[in-house]
């Protein structure tokens, strides 16, 4: 007879007690304690596995983990190369940002058989969402729409899929847990269960997550460190732009994205982000100027539009949209202590085009550039693009992989990119001119 063990868990933040509080002492939440049965199951016999000893690190051999190329270049480039058999990804983002489009698609893209399990939504709903994306037929994609744990896994061991994929991780509840499905304690034990399957069977598991109002996936931060892959799609939904960010991959690197395009047939990759997100003008305008920025390996051309205007109230307004707004004032704060532009009394608007979000600090110059055009209401010509970072005392520093960002503007035909002197350019011949810049000052002197 197993030994049952009770213990109370907070539902906000999961901590554990062995009696019941009426206060968490770690969130500070009241009446957040539930009790929940712990079972102490008997020792099992592990004479038939493999008994594991210390062993130099020099010793190991490295081996490369079997991958699963997925018909979407974009997801492959994000997880680094490919889906690992028996590894578990986690994608969050906004409610319909497109994680259940998204994976539908892979779904039904995929040679293999597939079992999508729904907690959201009936079987007709999904199979109204495939029928919309058109040309996409796999005969070997299953529908299972339950949300006990315990069955999924249950009928999940009699169909054996290559590839699974459960929407959404909080609609789950497991029969051991009294406690409500979208709980600390219910996502956990759920989590745990999906994730012994699918190292036992080697199988790859998709799981979608519902984000709170602080952008945070819900639940208990552990499940973050449980998964192997932690995916974050986003995008402004007022745009038709869709980033996928790793945030953790124990597998690959953490500083590629993919980028979507919503469009009435699902999502479309967009191959090269430089070319669509650049508006194509009829004339040139004052306040526009060209960034070269860099995601991970990926460079990219963003378009940076700026409107100073004098401030109607008394109080200048700094507003911004997919840029740091700290950043901005510091930048403004820059020009106006070492450049000597009187910029304190006026209003400030900036804008990075197509809804796209970065932080990348070569945006920089790009900024300075925008919004000395407009407060000179002169128009920078839109074959130029820049590429450095401001310090505080005004000098223009470098930016890595500046020969990446220069190949990218000449692939576009740019005629010329401003960039720090301090870079060490490569000797090679470009066909776009290079001009090195040092201090804000001497920038605007030759950009104007």
């Amino acid at each position: 007879m197993a030994k049952v063990k009770t213990a109370y868990y907070c539902q906000n933040c999961g901590t554990q007690y062995p009696q019941w509080h009426g206060q968490c002492k770690n969130c500070g939440e009241w009446n957040t304690l539930v009790e929940e049965v712990i079972e102490k199951t008997t020792s099992k016999n592990y004479s038939g596995e493999k008994k594991q000893h210390i062993i130099n690190i020099i010793e190991v051999n490295a081996q490369e983990e079997p991958r699963i190329a997925t018909p979407s270049d974009e997801l492959n480039r994000v997880l680094g190369g490919g889906i690992v058999l028996g590894s578990v990804t986690l994608i969050g983002g906004e409610p319909g940002i497109g994680k259940s489009t998204l994976l539908l698609q892979l779904a039904l893209k995929m040679r293999k058989r597939v079992l999508y399990v729904s907690g959201e939504e009936s079987a007709s709903q999904i199979k109204m969402r495939a029928d919309r994306l058109t040309d996409l037929q796999n005969p070997e994609c299953f529908l299972f729409t339950e949300t006990s744990v315990d069955k999924i896994l249950h009928e999940a061991k009699k169909l054996q899929p290559q590839f699974m994929i459960l929407d959404s991780i909080q609609t789950l509840h497991s029969g051991l847990i009294e406690s409500s499905p979208g709980t600390v304690s219910q996502i956990r034990e759920c989590s745990s269960e999906i994730i012994k399957f699918a190292k036992e069977t080697n199988t790859p598991v998709f799981l979608v997550g519902h984000i709170t109002k602080d952008g945070q996936i819900a639940g208990p931060k552990v499940l973050e460190h449980m998964v192997d892959v932690v995916l974050n799609f986003d995008g402004d939904r007022n745009h038709l732009f869709r980033l996928l960010r790793a945030n953790k991959n124990r597998f690959g690197s953490t500083s590629e994205i993919g980028i979507y395009e919503m469009i009435s047939q699902g999502l479309k990759e967009i191959k090269n982000p430089s070319e669509i997100l650049i508006t194509k003008k009829i004339e040139e305008l004052s306040g526009n100027s060209v960034a070269v920025t860099l995601e991970g390996n990926r460079p990219m051309l963003l378009e940076i539009q700026a409107l100073v205007s004098t401030a109607v109230y008394g109080t200048p307004q700094r507003s911004c949209t997919g840029f740091d707004a700290k950043r901005l004032n510091m930048l403004l704060a820059v020009l106006e202590k070492r450049a000597g532009f009187q910029l304190g009394s006026k209003d400030v608007f900036l804008n990075i085009t197509g809804g796209i979000k970065t932080d990348d600090p070569a945006l920089d110059l790009a900024v300075v550039a925008s919004i000395l055009s407009s407060n000179e209401d002169i128009a920078i010509s839109e074959k130029y693009c820049f590429a450095g970072e401001i310090g505080l005392s005004g000098e223009i520093r470098p930016v890595p992989q500046i020969e990446h960002r220069i190949t990218e503007a000449e692939k576009l035909g740019y005629d010329k990119i401003y960039v720090s002197n301090l870079n060490k350019i490569p000797k090679r011949k470009f066909a776009i001119k290079i001009e090195e810049v040092s201090k804000i000052e001497d920038f605007h002197d030759r950009l104007f």
